[in-house]
């Protein structure tokens, strides 16, 4: 197995390990042990419960117990579906589940300190796995990030550096500074990617062994939608599905370079005005594996919407009248969903699942802002 070159296709070996080809060019994996049921190891349950197909030892897991996560049955709209709980980890978002795969391979390659650019759950995640593995990490994150992630970061800690600019002059920062830390990057390292295909995994095997028919997710850099590609392939390649779901990504329409490239039928950026939403998580202006996101949606036959900041807040607040108090990241996905069940894209008859990746604890006061809640006086 080595690391692949997604745009001229040049390898390099595993070891040492890095988070981009020597041209600048984001990096890939090639295919992982294709899973098939009786490989699952029934005793454990946690993303590692998948190890046989995953490209790191077991024996080297940094693990905190993420993944397998519950599902929540309710009607959306009318329609039925399946509330995938991802915001039920160790620290509160679905980043555990690429993190544990991430910073397990690179602990058992000798990384002792990792950066991270992150607008709050990615750093809080990697904080926390860094802990575990006994990693020191510095995450630099926009001076606008909620104080709850932030504190949450530091708790860990991790050297939080804020940055002033938008999420994009976080990143670049952060890649400026690699050149002193491994850059442990979500968005850039591929082994998070080899954790989030796990969602795929699980989806599957809580389903009775099949695959939905559709699945939704919020859209910032997109390793949701390419994990989901990856491990759905997987099964289908061991034999053990016939047919991918459609996979459908929501952004926020004031931040939507994949929703602009979509439409266009472009399979690169598009000029795009970005304005502040309060979809925190997925507010990525310049996404990394642009093309490969691009593709996996359109080769599973779904969509890309883009909703509004007022459907985002009323999302939230019909999402935590049901019970399931996420963050406005989360809600923008339900928000897409209403979109997709109006016009007659996702149907009554259809398994639909709609991923939830973040607690609305880490976003509590802005939440109360949104939804205009007052404690009742007596």
């Amino acid at each position: 197995m080595r690391y692949i070159d997604a745009i001229t296709g040049q390898t390099y070996p595993l070891d040492p390990p890095r988070w981009c080809a020597d041209n600048g060019n984001y990096l890939g994996l090639g295919p992982s042990p294709a899973l098939k049921r009786s490989d699952i190891d029934r005793g454990c349950y946690s993303v590692w419960r998948y190890a046989a197909a995953l490209l790191v030892d077991r024996r080297h897991a940094v693990t905190l117990g993420e993944g397998w996560t519950p599902f929540v049955a309710r009607a959306w709209d009318g329609v039925p579906v399946l509330m995938k709980l991802e915001f039920m980890m160790p620290t509160g978002s679905f980043k555990d589940r690429g993190m544990t795969v991430m910073v397990s391979y690179l602990k058992s390659r000798g990384i002792d300190h990792v950066l991270e650019d992150s607008s709050g759950n990615a750093g809080a995640s990697l904080s926390a796995y860094a802990a575990a593995a006994g990693m020191r990490c510095r995450i630099l994150v926009p001076e606008t990030a909620s104080y709850p992630k932030i504190a949450q970061i530091a708790a860990c800690g991790a050297d939080v550096v804020t940055i002033r600019g938008s999420r994009q002059d976080v990143a670049d920062a952060a890649i400026r500074m690699s050149r002193e830390i491994f850059y442990a990057s979500h968005n850039w390292q591929p082994f998070f990617v080899e954790g989030t295909k796990t969602l795929a995994y699980e989806l599957w095997e809580q389903l009775g062994f099949r695959p939905p028919d559709n699945v939704v997710v919020p859209v910032g850099y997109g390793s949701n939608i390419l994990g989901c590609e990856r491990g759905f392939g997987e099964l289908k390649r061991s034999g053990e599905i016939a047919q991918m779901p459609r996979l459908y990504a929501v952004q926020a329409a004031n931040c939507a370079p994949y929703f602009n490239a979509y439409k266009a039928g472009k399979d690169e950026l598009v000029p795009t005005i970005v304005t502040p939403t309060v979809a925190e998580g997925i507010a990525s202006s310049k996404p990394t594996r642009v093309k490969e996101v691009l593709s996996a949606v359109r080769d599973s036959g779904g969509d890309i919407v883009a909703v509004s900041e007022e459907e985002i807040v009323a999302a939230l607040g019909s999402l935590a009248r049901m019970g399931l108090y996420v963050e406005p990241t989360s809600a923008a996905a339900a928000a897409g969903l209403s979109q997709l069940i109006r016009s007659g894209t996702i149907r009554r008859d259809e398994t639909t699942v709609l991923v939830l990746t973040g607690s609305g604890l880490k976003a509590s006061e802005k939440i109360g802002q949104l939804l205009n809640l007052h404690a009742r006086h007596q």
